[in-house]
């Protein structure tokens, strides 16, 4: 592979793209894409003509990013930057596509990655990001979903429980990643709750308000993550804030708990306390009893753990924590904060590096990172 010529025919190429009506960041990404698909192919396949098969490459990935890029836009522009109380919008073919994309026979993975690439209008390549595995692998785990769905029909869609799973998993990733997906999830779960009665959807859509009514106090100026506690409260959204609440007691009076009410509870429970030392965590602990009870998951369990730690203190917590698998996902930051909060800044700061380096995004890493240095500066005085 001669590198050098690959370096002297990128200004071309990107002239090449530029002079065809291409913006030049987004040429500049094409070429680079291209860059990379002929250190892949040309070992085994040199072209005849390299900068020809650099510009047809490099234009070919910017049409691609481009259709992407239109898709998505389409369905942003048809919500708001923020979901607002009232009817849902009439129907269309979006939430019957995610039927059809949360089929049973899927993985719950494979289905939010398929609706992702498949109505989201997100590329392979950034859904691979947001889940942290190779491009390749991503591919194919999308290309075997499609296979498995391929032989079903309109008329024959996934079930609601399959939707819903689907709907939630699609409102996270909208909800922490870069592309901006919890207000379409939002729409269409407001669609399914107009279209059908069921206390679950009615969790679901009450568990998203309750959340995204959060969202404007959970990052800072600079874009670094605030925890729940320090989070300026007036900023939250209390239209969004009541709407859930209303819809969540709506779904409870009918007597048929489900694992999205009982997490809205413990969301409506955080929203309604004025300062977070007016938290009734004796009562979210309860909840996460019955949550623990419903599904016995063990994420569950760790989230219970902390209210435990809060209601009880510390020692509590870590006493809560020690009874489960300390490689679950946020166990060792979980852990930082109790020694904390018992007092142990050196236990603290070592778990907050620990947890830092095990972080799913930049943003957590970021944010312990920092949780680390501070105790470490208290340590030093």
């Amino acid at each position: 592979m001669d590198e050098a010529l690959l370096r002297s025919l990128t200004p071309s190429v990107l002239t090449v793209l530029v002079r065809r009506g291409a913006d030049f960041a987004a040429a500049e990404d094409a070429v680079q894409d291209a860059l990379v698909e002929a250190v892949r192919v040309w070992p085994a396949d040199p072209p005849r003509d390299a900068k020809g098969w650099l510009v047809t490459v490099a234009w070919r990935k910017f049409l691609d990013a481009t259709r992407a890029d239109t898709a998505r836009r389409r369905r942003e522009d048809r919500v708001e930057e923020e979901p607002v109380p009232g009817p849902a919008p009439a129907a269309d073919d979006t939430l019957q596509l995610y039927f059809l994309c949360a089929h049973p026979s899927l993985t719950p993975s494979s289905a939010v990655a398929l609706t992702l690439r498949a109505v989201g209008g997100l590329t392979t390549r950034q859904i691979a990001q947001n889940y942290l595995v190779p491009e390749a692998t991503m591919a194919q785990r999308i290309s075997r979903a499609k296979r498995t769905v391929s032989g079903v029909r309109f008329d024959q869609p996934g079930d609601v429980a399959t939707v819903l799973r689907v709907l939630y998993l699609v409102f996270n990733e909208g909800y922490s990643g870069d592309i901006d997906l919890a207000a379409e999830a939002i729409r269409l779960t407001r669609q399914l709750a107009a279209a059908i009665e069921h206390p679950e959807v009615a969790g679901l859509l009450a568990l998203m308000l309750l959340h995204h009514a959060r969202r404007a106090a959970r990052t800072a100026p600079d874009g670094s993550l605030v925890p729940l506690a320090e989070q300026d409260r007036s900023r939250w959204d209390t239209k969004a804030i009541a709407e859930g609440v209303e819809i969540l007691q709506s779904a409870l009076a009918r007597d048929r708990l489900g694992e999205f009410q009982a997490q809205a509870a413990i969301a409506a429970l955080h929203a309604d306390a004025p300062r977070t030392e007016e938290t009734d965590w004796v009562q979210i602990v309860e909840w996460y009893d019955e949550l623990t009870r419903l599904t016995d998951n063990p994420i569950v369990r760790l989230n219970r753990a902390v209210a435990v730690g809060e209601a009880d203190g510390p020692r509590a917590g870590l006493a809560a924590l020690a009874e489960l698998d300390a490689s679950l996902p946020r166990y060792t930051a979980v852990a930082a904060y109790f020694h904390e909060r018992d007092g142990d800044l050196d236990t603290a700061a070592h778990l907050y590096s620990e947890a830092a380096q095990k972080a799913p995004t930049l943003e957590e890493r970021n944010h312990l990172t920092r949780q680390a240095a501070r105790l470490n500066v208290q340590r030093r005085r």
